[in-house]
């Protein structure tokens, strides 16, 4: 059969392939969609216009299946029975341009070229709708491969599921999602996507649908939004951080943004070493904060200390059908432990559920591997005895042994949380010791410390007078006369 004319309706699946949903740390209960338009389809030798002041341009290998009878209201056993043809796709799309379309796909996916289809059509009647395989070459490297048997939603679940919302009519096309491996291409690159049923007789093949990417020149006008990206959407562009720093030190990716200045520069950092947390929780309450302890939770090696930026990762409670589409793959606690950085602590919020471990021996190691100054969790830590071997300091509600499945789901980083009874932002300054755990926000840290770090001196000195028989009245807190002392000795000393 020879390639499609172009079709009434192109329909894409978002997340289909266990190997994609992997990557994005979600795995979805049920499949979800968008359009393209018509105008978007190209054929095989065509080129792909990146556009002017965009960065990243993504391909996604798919097999495309094409209506042939008309589908309303079709059962999932039914719906193979009303594709007529399979074929091979590319989903392009750029990602510069996801934040003005929220959501709809139009912008980042529907441009001229951005949907090749071919170059020819095998019939459905070849296969069942397990037996197809697609893969995907960039500049003759194979880069994807994956079969339709390890679909979430199988071809046939997907024809019935859009034929309870609208009706399907012959050469309809959709596109049944992208398995690991989608990344981003430069202008020069040359895509190659096929597919086949290669357990069929004869393995019958699409042969490959070929594009060449090519640069645009003509800048985006002031009457829309302007592309957009940061540093969020290069990884997830690129597949993930290795596979962006390799793309950068192959010349291929621009760099991450420099970071701004910490707030916990090294001589605060130095500092905040000789100050008791007891010492800057006075600091704190007077500017009127006094709920920033974060309660009941006790490091895993005594006399621990740890100070750093918070990274947050939040807990829901347990709910089976948000832990089947959010608990499985590379979800958000995965991610968290994985992405923190040196020098930051991760913040964990499990509304204080002591009930079933928060994180074990993998995802400490992570990130004491990746420089994590420490792990605060108002839960529990699993594999206890094997986390408390390690350097990095935990600090925790205490052991238990269930996984996260028994009372959490875990949901999103890097927002705000609330742990033990303190609110939590990313950026904020962890302090911990053996008097528990206490948040400094940063617009406070210089000060607050200054003050510290003054009262810690003055307590280290009634400390000595204590020690040399000096009662404590007037002494604790100064009264005048010992405040002179104390004021003339420190005048003195060099």
């Amino acid at each position: 059969m020879t390639a499609i004319a172009t079709p009434g309706k192109i329909i894409a699946v978002h997340l289909n392939y266990p190997s994609r949903a992997a990557q994005r740390g979600r795995t979805p209960a049920q499949p979800s969609y968008f359009l393209k338009p018509a105008s978007s389809v190209s054929g095989t030798g065509g080129t792909i216009e990146r556009p002017a002041g965009t960065e990243l341009l993504a391909f996604e290998g798919e097999i495309a299946i094409v209506i042939g009878e008309r589908a309303r209201h079709v059962s999932p056993a039914d719906g193979w029975r009303h594709v007529a043809a399979v074929t091979a796709a590319n989903d392009f799309g750029v990602y510069d341009l996801r934040a003005a379309d929220k959501g709809s796909n139009v912008r980042n996916k529907g441009g001229d070229g951005f949907t090749p289809l071919g170059p020819v059509l095998i019939p459905a009647s070849v296969a069942d709708e397990g037996g197809w395989r697609v893969r995907t070459w960039v500049n003759g490297a194979l880069v994807q491969e994956d079969t339709s048997d390890t679909l979430l939603f199988p071809f046939g679940r997907l024809v019935a599921d859009l034929s309870q919302h609208l009706t399907l009519e012959p050469g309809d096309v959709i596109l049944t999602g992208t398995p690991a491996g989608s990344s981003v291409v430069l202008p020069g690159d040359v895509v190659e996507v096929e597919v086949d049923a290669p357990d069929a007789a004869g393995s019958p093949s699409t042969g490959r649908l070929v594009t060449t990417v090519t640069q645009g020149d003509v800048p985006f006008g002031d009457f829309g939004s302007k592309p957009a990206i940061d540093d969020d959407q290069r990884i997830e562009a690129w597949g993930s951080e290795a596979e962006l720093a390799a793309a950068v030190a192959a010349g291929r990716a621009t760099a991450p943004a420099a970071s701004a200045p910490s707030v916990l520069t090294d001589e605060l950092r130095a500092a905040i070493g000789g100050v008791a947390v007891a010492t800057l929780s006075v600091a704190l309450r007077k500017r009127g904060y006094h709920d920033v302890f974060i309660e009941g939770v006790r490091a895993n090696h005594p006399g621990d200390r740890l100070v750093g930026l918070a990274k947050t990762l939040r807990f829901i409670p347990f709910r089976p059908d948000l832990f089947a589409s959010h608990g499985g793959g590379f979800n958000a606690q995965k991610l968290a432990f994985d992405t923190v950085e040196p020098g930051e602590v991760l913040v964990v919020e499990a509304r204080g559920e002591r009930g079933t471990g928060t994180v074990g021996d993998v995802l400490a190691l992570r990130a004491q591997v990746r420089g994590a100054a420490g792990i605060v969790t108002d839960g529990g830590v699993r594999d206890f005895d094997a986390v408390a071997g390690f350097e990095i300091p935990v600090f925790s509600q205490g052991p238990h042994p269930s996984v996260l499945g028994r009372r959490h789901v875990p949901w999103e980083v890097d927002v705000t949380i609330a742990c033990g009874g303190a609110a939590v932002q990313p950026g904020d300054v962890i302090v911990g010791d053996g008097d528990g755990v206490i948040v400094i926000p940063p617009q406070l840290l210089a000060e607050v410390v200054a003050e510290a770090v003054v009262q810690e001196a003055e307590e280290a000195w009634v400390a000595e007078q204590v020690a040399g028989g000096a009662s404590v009245d007037g002494l604790f807190p100064m009264n005048a006369e010992w405040r002179a002392r104390y004021e003339a000795e420190r005048q003195d000393t060099p």
